[in-house]
């Protein structure tokens, strides 16, 4: 059994959330940095990887790390790197991604350039080729220089891992999937509890949360790049991984999630995703304004993602929007209540400081992720 050593990057400060998710897939953590963690296991490690963990951008199989301040010394480092051991003769090779910090090169069009003829050099000598027709499987890689350190890695997973194949049209500032993940794993909510989003959109947050209470994994109805990779993965992990995945889903159970809008053609919207993330009857979505939010149980959860005021004309309304959502605070007080939102002023309209706040990055928009706690519910007796 081969060990790989695999890197799951992530929304930066969300790495614990990250790192916790991949120690309940069973795997080893051997490092973490901002926004990336890295972890070892096999074959069937990048399946399951891929298929289950809700909160990773993708799963990148690293294939060497080294320093390099010239072009020369990236030439070499790439030039050392055991290709054959990744990428057969036919393979489709081509660096989709170099970033680099606080690096001396830092050109990504001159670093893609010289990694590719590195690695058609050493591929040459290997497979005793001139030419590669790269007719074959994709090998997409991805290289990070952070301070003149190189780490190089074959992109497993393809679109996003965010991309679940359930959204097809969002609303205004939506939220990935991949963080409506993380931001729910950082409440103590449970499919026991009542969830509301009166800012749903196109329902992110409950097509997430009903996903998580049903058991079905994020990634069971979608393809990767890697399951082209038969030199590596024998097909029948992934079949066998998307068989595991199906046998844990659970969709005859009983959940309250809430999902209102004030615009109606998104209510639409968020029922349509529902429908095709399989979730469509574990949520109730209704056109309805923050003004009117109101539940007659205690002890609820609201996680939302509320307007920012990106354009002008938006920001106008928005002290009358966190004022609502101050007086439904103070309605639902038994509530506990999450938002995440780039608006300075909304603790000032809420009326109320936030418990805990956090900063989050949605995109290139810097929010805050603030947190109304509740009082926790009376325990229930234990039967005799």
């Amino acid at each position: 059994m081969k060990l790989f050593e695999l890197i799951a990057p992530c929304h930066f400060g969300l790495e614990a959330v990250l790192k916790r998710e991949i120690y309940e897939l069973g795997y080893e953590i051997t490092k973490v940095e901002d926004g990336r963690v890295f972890f070892e296991g096999d074959a069937e490690a990048i399946c399951r990887a891929n298929i289950f963990l809700r909160t990773a951008e993708r799963v990148l199989l690293k294939v060497g790390q080294f320093h390099a301040e010239t072009f020369e010394d990236l030439f070499q480092g790439i030039k050392k790197i055991p290709w054959e051991d990744y990428i057969p003769a036919d393979g489709r090779f081509w660096v989709t991604k170099a970033s680099s910090i606080k690096s001396k090169l830092f050109s990504p069009s001159d670093i893609q350039s010289i990694v590719k003829k590195a690695m058609v050099e050493r591929m040459k000598e290997d497979y005793g080729l001139k030419w590669f027709e790269e007719s074959g499987a994709s090998y997409p890689l991805r290289l990070f220089l952070m301070k003149d350190e190189v780490t190089v890695a074959i992109d497993t997973s393809g679109d996003s891992l965010h991309k679940r194949g359930y959204r097809t049209m969002a609303g205004k500032a939506p939220i990935t999937e991949t963080l409506a993940a993380a931001l729910l794993m950082l409440t103590p909510w449970n499919k026991e509890r009542i969830l509301v989003d009166p800012f749903c959109g196109s329902g992110t947050f409950l097509i997430e949360a009903a996903m998580m209470a049903a058991n079905i994994a994020p990634g069971m109805r979608r393809s990767f790049t890697a399951q082209g990779w038969t030199n590596l993965i024998d097909a029948q992990l992934w079949q066998d991984t998307v068989e595991e995945a199906e046998e844990l889903v659970d969709t005859d159970i009983s959940v309250d999630i809430q999902g209102y809008d004030i615009d109606g053609d998104v209510v639409k919207v968020a029922r349509d995703n529902a429908r095709r993330a399989g979730v469509e009857h574990l949520i109730h979505f209704q056109q309805r304004p923050v003004s009117a939010l109101n539940h007659p149980k205690k002890y609820g959860f609201i996680v939302s993602n509320p307007p920012y005021g990106e354009r002008m004309e938006d920001k106008e309304a928005l002290p009358e929007l966190y004022s609502e959502m101050g007086e439904a605070l103070q309605r639902l007080d038994s509530w506990s209540v999450y938002l995440i939102s780039g608006y300075q002023d909304a603790e000032r309209y809420i009326g109320r400081k936030a418990d805990k706040n956090r900063k989050i990055y949605n995109g290139m928009l810097k929010t805050h992720f603030y947190q109304f706690l509740g009082p926790k519910p009376p325990k229930r007796p234990r039967p005799q």
